[in-house]
């Protein structure tokens, strides 16, 4: 596959579990959101653009063009065994899913990293558009580390493609402001990221925060030990974001959420923070 064609679909995929998420969200809204919806979305889709164009320039080799190189000299794991294409490309999905879990913890970890994640978690709402909000340092950091782990696995370039499409789409998925039944919820945490699950992670509460870690499959929460069921203080109730940082006009606005690596603590959220502030984090509302 070309890069237009990867474009194309990856473009096309994108546009459409947009649209179907934010219907649902305004047909069924898990929460009532706190924020005007308009000028969110709209300094969220302006780093979605931004970052785009930036981290094309930055890295302008995608990871299934990556991919197609290490085939080619039969770089990676995969060259060594001699499996039906099927296995390899389930294989290499699984395996590049729990390499962004793995990312993700590692973001939570030091502190320097979580300041550029924290972009992320600093979003004041829940909703479909926060599955976009990525510092665009971190963007370009993501797409280094893939490309590392595409060289080292050597995927097919198919894989990899199914791969970016998913992510996209259960990272909109499972930040979405949606209800969906309790039952529903509970048989696709089998198999998916669910939005209630998910929003557990962003919770102010640091202990919360730091849970849930998975994007696409849920099992490496369940397997390592980083799953956490329900929010302290239920989905309604619970505050969304970082406890330190409350100011929607530095929250919200793009220039503010450019910044906020270089000018907000990064509180004691990160995993190995010396700081014991109790649980960071009480809930500002009942602090």
């Amino acid at each position: 596959m070309n890069q237009r064609d990867e474009m194309i679909v990856r473009l096309g995929c994108f546009a459409g579990v947009l649209l179907v998420m934010a219907v649902w969200e305004l047909l069924a809204p898990r929460r009532k959101l706190s924020v005007g919806k308009p000028w969110r979305w709209s300094n969220h889709l302006g780093l979605v653009a931004l970052n785009v164009i930036l981290a094309r320039a930055v890295v302008p080799v995608t990871a299934v063009a990556a991919a197609s190189f290490a085939q080619s000299r039969q770089w990676g794991v995969l060259s060594l065994a001699d499996w039906p294409n099927w296995v390899e490309i389930v294989v290499a999905v699984t395996v590049l899913d729990l390499a962004i879990y793995l990312q993700h913890v590692l973001f939570h970890s030091v502190p320097l990293l979580w300041r550029l994640h924290m972009v992320h978690h600093a979003d004041l709402d829940f909703d479909v558009t926060t599955g976009l909000r990525f510092h665009t340092l971190e963007i370009v950091l993501s797409a280094f580390i893939k490309l590392a782990v595409v060289a080292a696995l050597g995927p097919p370039a198919i894989a990899v493609v199914i791969f970016e499409v998913l992510l996209n789409a259960t990272s909109m998925f499972n930040h979405s402001n949606v209800r969906m039944p309790t039952g529903l919820d509970r048989v696709l945490r089998f198999v998916v990221v669910t939005p209630d699950m998910h929003r557990v992670h962003h919770s102010v509460i640091r202990r919360e925060t730091n849970s849930n870690y998975g994007f696409n499959l849920p099992w490496w929460d369940f397997l390592l030990g980083t799953y956490r069921d329900q929010p302290q203080e239920g989905h309604e109730r619970m505050t969304i974001g970082i406890n330190h940082l409350r100011d929607e006009k530095q929250n919200e606005r793009l220039p503010g959420i450019l910044s906020m690596p270089f000018g907000s603590s990064p509180g004691s959220y990160p995993i190995t923070s010396e700081r014991d502030d109790g649980d960071v984090a009480q809930d500002p509302k009942t602090r």
